[in-house]
């Protein structure tokens, strides 16, 4: 399936370029998600009209992420959960605790955009996270894990 983008989309595009897709991918994720739209004729028409206001969010969205980005960047986060004596955790700490930590400290994150590339964080331990603010702008924040004897 042919489509037109509407957003950037890593590995697959920028604003604007038509894409051949598979019919799945589009379908269930892409079109429904606002990043993507058929490649009509009538489409296409209609993507022309309005492709200044779309690059102007876009750039608009970019700005702002990058300024959350500046003030996000070195960030320490400390948690604490419960330990044994060893130093590993009763469970783990996800992105999800991560990310409501973060919005506990004022920062606008989900958890869809933190980025734990060695999985959960199962020990007490300082650890470097990536965030993940725009397809263009990734910032590291540095996690803390205290543990908390039970």
């Amino acid at each position: 399936m042919q489509i037109i983008l509407l957003d950037k989309v890593v590995n697959l595009g920028n604003l604007g370029d038509i894409v051949k897709v598979k019919d799945g991918y589009a379908r269930n994720f892409l079109i429904p998600s606002g990043r993507a739209r058929r490649a009509t004729e009538a489409a296409k028409a209609l993507f022309e009209t309005k492709r200044v206001e779309l690059e102007k969010s876009a750039a608009a969205k970019l700005a702002e992420c990058q300024a959350l980005g500046e003030k996000l960047a070195g960030t320490t986060i400390k948690l604490t959960q419960k330990a044994g004596v060893d130093g590993r955790l009763f469970g783990s700490v996800t992105n999800s605790d991560i990310a409501e930590e973060l919005v506990k400290s004022g920062y606008k994150v989900v958890k869809s955009q933190i980025r734990m590339p060695n999985g959960p964080i199962k020990t007490v331990s300082d650890c470097a996270v990536a965030v993940a603010l725009h397809t263009d702008v990734v910032v590291e924040i540095n996690v803390s894990v205290y543990g908390e004897t039970a």
